[in-house]
């Protein structure tokens, strides 16, 4: 199966929330990435609401059901009680949990899966019991441990954090050396039956390695380089040239 493509909006609303003002507007320029042939749209709602707001996950929802009912819903955040709530008031097809703190600027480690499973445990099956996938942020050296780890939550994938990957844009052995780390921890969920997701810096540049590496890669959740990419190419030719990029790994991948 082609890898599925979800275009992380946060950085739209965070423009749009520099001014009080209704532009850029999430739900349109959502539309536009889905018509473009994105599969889905991804939501980070923060407890300060500095990126997403609350009340733009019901638009966002009735977007998708009205007029892409093929499309998916992805709502990441840490699972606080009242994240948990919003989460089930807006029904998204999947749960991305994160370990952040209130404060982090954005995510930059996955999960603690040994230490924190009970916890995690007990919010996957609250989550499922409803109908929702959910997938957890992990480590990209999470190895075979992390992801025995990760599958005793109940979890049905895991998301694979690539801001490492992502900040080295400019060394390729050192590239290489993270596509390695996110292959193994990729196979060692592969093999626990496990979905496997990814998202965090990943750009045109950088996509066709990591699909390449990892072929049978579910879904990639992509914010800031499609949006940087969209105010050069517009929103419909970023979503086309990361569709692209898809393709171009996964063509690699086959003839491999």
């Amino acid at each position: 199966m082609p890898t599925h493509l979800s275009v992380n909006l946060n950085a739209v609303a965070l423009l749009r929330n520099r001014r009080d003002l209704p532009w850029p507007s999430v739900t349109h320029l959502g539309r536009i990435a889905l018509q473009a042939g994105a599969h889905g749209l991804t939501v980070h709602p923060r407890p300060d609401e500095r990126h997403v707001r609350f009340s733009d996950l019901p638009e966002i929802r009735a977007l998708i059901d009205d007029w892409f009912p093929e499309a998916e819903f992805n709502i990441e955040g840490y699972p606080s009680e009242a994240f948990l709530d919003l989460v089930e008031a807006n029904a998204p097809e999947q749960v991305t949990l994160v370990p952040d703190d209130p404060n982090q600027a954005t995510s930059d480690h996955g999960w603690d899966f040994a230490g924190q499973g009970n916890f995690l445990r007990d919010c996957v099956q609250r989550l499922k019991g409803q109908g929702m996938r959910v997938s957890l942020f992990c480590d990209p050296d999470a190895g075979e441990e992390g992801i025995a780890a990760a599958l005793a939550t109940g979890t049905d994938r895991v998301e694979l954090y690539t801001g490492p990957y992502g900040a080295c844009h400019d060394s390729t052995t050192e590239a290489a050396a993270q596509v390695d780390l996110l292959r193994r921890t990729a196979d060692a969920a592969r093999a626990a039956g496990l979905g496997v997701n990814a998202g965090h810096d990943l750009t045109v540049a950088n996509l066709p390695a990591l699909v390449a590496a990892v072929p049978d890669l579910a879904e990639v959740s992509i914010g800031h380089g499609l949006t940087a990419d969209a105010l050069e190419f517009g929103m419909t030719g970023a979503v086309k040239r990361f569709l692209a990029a898809l393709d171009l790994g996964q063509t690699a991948a086959s003839s491999a």
